[in-house]
């Protein structure tokens, strides 16, 4: 993976590479401490997205869920 300006990791095609499904919420909080409040480090991103209705980890971000 090539790096970008912004330290993000990018495809070939220099687009930032999007999180995998299988991304576990505790490798997540890594970077993000706050994320998904009250769900076990061993949940996945996808599962995640699926009950907040997000379409990618980007957009869980700019619009988290309420609580």
């Amino acid at each position: 993976m090539n790096k970008g300006l912004d330290g993000r990791d990018r495809d070939e095609n220099g687009q930032i590479r999007r999180k995998n499904g299988n991304t576990l919420v505790g490798t997540l909080r890594k970077e993000y401490p706050e994320f998904a409040p009250g769900t076990r480090k061993d949940a996945k991103l996808e599962t995640v997205l699926k009950r907040t209705e997000r379409d990618s980890l980007s957009d869980y971000l700019k619009h988290p869920p309420k609580h």
